[in-house]
């Protein structure tokens, strides 16, 4: 390959990942051609890019940004999977289909500039929550004390609210009210 196409390469690749902060490093080595196909269908129905990248050019494009620290893991034929919400969608999907398709190799991700190596890094990332799934937890937890006092607060006036309600049925139907020691 001539300098002149390995440079073209190299700055397509910055264009193409350009505003892509996380991903994720697959091996689509071995994979049969008819669960490629699956795969890939698969991945982009759930909004999952995957870019089968030349690992120098890579290294080359991501040096000084984000997609850096994939540098040690592109050995061998990769794949950049990247898209859907986050990069732990993109594990989620990858992890599911992991387990349906022979060969596919989970290599590791990318998440805020932390590596995840291998399968088991992979696993982990994708058993995070999502931005989304973090921000609500955190909702619930600050919400959960100002919930619990409304409860202690509001508990004591139910209650007595209940006894009233009760005397005034008995004194509408007529019954006597018994003194209670």
């Amino acid at each position: 390959m001539s300098k002149q196409v390995k440079e073209w390469m190299t700055r397509d690749y910055r264009t193409f990942f350009e505003g892509v902060d996380d991903a994720l490093v697959v091996s689509l080595r071995g994979v049969e051609a008819n669960d490629n196909n699956r795969l890939r269908n698969g991945l982009r129905e759930a909004g999952v890019r995957v870019t089968v990248v030349r690992n120098s050019l890579a290294r080359k494009a991501f040096s000084g940004g984000p997609l850096e620290g994939l540098a040690s893991i592109l050995e061998g034929p990769n794949a950049l999977a990247y898209g859907a919400e986050s990069v732990v969608d993109v594990a989620r999907e990858l992890v599911k289909w992991a387990k349906q398709v022979e060969n596919l190799e989970l290599k590791g991700a990318i998440l805020e500039g932390e590596i995840y190596e291998g399968r088991a890094g992979v696993e982990a990332l994708s058993k995070m929550p999502t931005r989304e799934e973090a921000i609500a937890q955190i909702i619930t937890l600050i919400l959960s004390p100002a919930s619990n006092l409304v409860a202690q607060i509001t508990g004591p006036g139910v209650a007595v609210a209940g006894v009233l309600k009760t005397i005034k049925e008995k004194l509408e139907e007529g019954e006597a009210i018994e003194k209670v020691a």
